[in-house]
């Protein structure tokens, strides 16, 4: 990977990896071009702000960029919006634009992130339904939250949640539609399932679990259990998933993901891959895995930027995200795609505890809630056990 500087870097997308990225070129003295394309229409966002305090009217719009605009001036970062690439020429090092234009590099980095899984039923297609992943998408979802008495949730998600409580504080009535028994379950267990759902009950949110939607007219959603819901405000939230067609096309190496090397490589020299289309061979668990979160996508965009200037650094960060809902923080570090215990310190109910998720005796990951310090203890233990191994 060492070897002669890039004189050229090329950076597709414009989410948490693609600005860690270019930010860290710059902050280790990379002085070359620099060229960052994003196919959104405004300059990168703190994209949790769009479902939490921005959504729920708590924060002003100019908290939401990640930098003001002179940012990028004052650091060279060409950064190009509402800009579409349509492939890569691996041989010819050159991303291909639509229009036809072509933009050469000597690094390439793909951090083009996931997009929302779109409804396929009658009616999700109307100007009331809404998905959530943008800048563009909040501001919409505002405006028609000013005239909404009723709206409707569909997908117990991290987002679907937090969208849920962003409109109940816009004393907005709000009904959650969800296929599965518990909000959450598949990722935190029953146990938090539990006490989440009950913390948006309190604030209100009404649930309908085991159930989907089968169609959505102007002002209601029909269940597939033949329930009606009034809605004159509907969210998708049932998931996203990775953009893959630019480096499925390019001949890249795939695997539910793009996948990449310890260092962030892709199977084509100079192309690296981080955040959300990243699947990487994860230390900790022994396997390969792809995370969907905001901190992973920037401590990858980080990695990945060194070693596009001949660091050598492998990718060891111990995963790691935090779920506020409403005045409960709950932490998670590591990373469980399946569990067969749940070990349960403290009083889930009473909102203190810490719960490690095992597989074969060996925690993987582990949840806490106002348990910080043991939070963080867990944390350096994985980092230990790495090291000695």
């Amino acid at each position: 990977m060492q070897g002669k500087p890039p004189q050229r870097v090329v950076i597709v997308g414009g989410g948490a990896a693609g600005f860690a990225a270019a930010e860290m070129l710059r902050r280790e003295g990379y002085g070359g071009e620099l060229v960052m394309l994003s196919n959104d229409s405004a300059a990168p966002v703190d994209r949790p702000n769009l479902s939490k305090d921005y959504l729920a009217g708590k924060a002003p719009e100019d908290w939401v960029p990640l930098r003001p605009e002179s940012f990028y001036t004052d650091n060279r970062i060409d950064l190009r919006l509402n800009t579409e690439v349509t492939g890569i020429d691996v041989p010819g090092r050159a991303v291909v634009l639509a229009g036809g234009g072509r933009e050469t590099y000597d690094r390439l980095l793909l951090a083009t992130g996931a997009e929302s899984v779109r409804l396929s039923i009658p009616g999700a297609d109307q100007p009331h339904v809404f998905t959530l992943r943008s800048l563009a998408d909040s501001r919409a979802i505002i405006a028609q939250a000013s005239g909404a008495r009723r709206a409707v949730v569909l997908g117990a998600s991290f987002i679907g949640l937090e969208v849920a409580a962003s409109l109940r504080a816009r004393d907005i009535e709000v009904h959650v539609v969800a296929p599965e028994k518990r909000p959450m379950e598949r990722i935190l267990g029953p146990q938090l399932g539990d006490l989440i759902r009950s913390l948006h009950e309190e604030q209100g949110v009404i649930f309908h679990l085991e159930d989907t939607a089968a169609a959505i007219e102007r002002n209601r959603v029909t269940l597939k259990s033949a329930n009606t819901l009034e809605a004159d405000l509907v969210v998708v939230g049932i998931g996203v998933r990775p953009r893959l067609s630019l480096a499925e096309s390019a001949g890249l190496a795939l695997d539910r993901g793009v996948s990449v090397s310890s260092y962030l490589e892709t199977n084509a020299a100079g192309i690296f891959a981080a955040g959300d289309i990243a699947r990487w061979p994860d230390p900790h668990s022994g396997e390969n895995i792809r995370v969907e979160h905001w901190v992973v996508a920037e401590r990858q965009g980080q990695t990945a930027a060194r070693n596009m200037l001949g660091a050598g650094e492998k990718f060891t960060v111990v995963p790691f995200f935090w779920s506020q809902h409403y005045d409960v923080p709950i932490g998670y570090i590591g990373h469980a795609e399946s569990w067969d215990d749940i070990a349960v310190e403290g009083d889930v109910t009473a909102k203190d505890c810490l719960l490690r998720y095992k597989r074969n005796g060996r925690v993987l990951a582990v949840a806490s809630i106002y348990r910080d310090v043991p939070n963080l203890l867990a944390e350096a233990e994985m980092e230990r056990a790495l090291s000695a191994a």
